[in-house]
């Protein structure tokens, strides 16, 4: 009965007008392009094509989750996991039944332009070029570091200049937890100040500059001077190898093999999320996300695939299969308390906390 009543209550918020006739997407910019292929394909099999916008993770799952109806998003892209507090922004909003689909593996790259010196780097130095407050001389201070070869003497006598994406990306939340904390952690900061806040902080002296949620033009402001950095998904660097190059990471290059075997140390899984609610309302939601995880989109050859998106493991690949055909929706209670079935995988640490 409570489920009749639902259906009901459902059906009345796409009634009151008429319901959309096209797929809703929204998220991660670094999904974007994933996204974006797909909605292509969709259409071009005589579907009407679903519009995507890239509003940035964060973004995105503010909209999803803010309730059911035509006039909320039928899918959000992310670049990292579920947080607990997005599973709780979804109840409290009615959106009881999310799906999470894994779609593959990225590689978050820090670049710079081929026609400057690529450059092997370490986390902790990044960090030490980036954050706010680093420690110098066993004392936290304000960071006083302006070339990269202050930092390590290996290094050119570049101009520190980072191009960062902004709080609501799902790529600065991964980069901070790969990249930043484990740099924090590396440079003797948090144990000499007592705590790990300000792993996080960036700099704000003009040495990071954030750009919004899009990549390609952190790519092209890369093209244009050597000495700038900027960190995005692989998809972003295997579509502009004549404008720019990954750096070497804690030693290991960043490429299809290392990032699908998580030897690259920044290698991460994407995702999107379905609102069940809207499946069979909204006319393709089910026929796209199958559309999307499919052989020839995610297998070895895919077409997502060739654009730079690494395949996931069998295992993974099954759960995901098995979420999208049977209409397996994630257990948000559990999520909300920062539990997630999957959180001793590779890339999943972070998963709903």
């Amino acid at each position: 009965m409570k489920k009749l009543l639902l259906l009901i209550f459902i059906s009345s918020l796409f009634t009151s007008v008429q319901a959309r006739d096209s797929i809703s997407i929204v998220g991660s910019s670094t999904v974007f392009p994933y996204s974006t292929i797909g909605a292509e394909r969709f259409s071009e099999a005589g579907n009407k094509a679903p519009t995507v916008e890239p509003t940035g993770t964060g973004g995105g799952m503010k909209l999803f989750c803010s309730g059911i109806g035509e006039n909320y998003p039928d899918i959000t892209n992310a670049s990292r996991p579920m947080k607990a507090k997005e599973a709780k922004l979804c109840l409290e909003n009615g959106v009881t039944d999310v799906i999470e689909v894994i779609l593959g593996n990225d590689g978050l790259t820090f670049s710079n332009s081929v026609n400057a010196e690529r450059l092997s780097l370490k986390k902790e130095h990044i960090f030490l070029a980036m954050a706010a407050e680093v420690p110098v001389d066993g004392a936290i201070v304000k960071n006083p570091f302006s070339k990269w070869s202050e930092i390590d003497s290996s290094y050119p006598s570049y101009e520190i200049e980072v191009l960062v994406a902004p709080p609501t990306s799902g790529t600065r939340d991964a980069f901070d937890g790969l990249v930043m904390e484990e740099g924090c952690k590396r440079s003797g900061y948090i144990e000499i100040k007592g705590d790990d806040e300000g792993c996080t902080a960036y700099r704000e002296d003009g040495r990071t500059i954030e750009m919004g949620e899009n990549d390609t033009l952190i790519v092209q402001k890369l093209a244009e001077d050597p000495e700038r950095f900027g960190y995005f998904g692989y998809s972003f660097l295997s579509a502009n190898q004549d404008k720019i190059q990954g750096s070497i990471i804690d030693g290991v290059e960043p490429t299809m093999e290392t990032i699908q075997s998580y030897e690259y140390p920044n290698a991460r899984p994407l995702f999107f999320y379905i609102k069940k609610s809207h499946i069979g309302v909204i006319p393709g939601i089910k026929e796209y996300a199958s559309l999307m995880i499919s052989e020839e989109a995610i297998g070895e050859d895919g077409y997502l695939t060739e654009y730079g998106l690494a395949p996931m493991t069998e295992g993974l690949t099954d759960i995901t299969i098995d979420n999208v055909e049977n209409l397996v929706a994630m257990d948000l209670e559990k999520c909300a308390n920062k539990d997630h079935p999957l959180k001793n995988e590779q890339g999943f640490g972070s998963a709903c906390n």
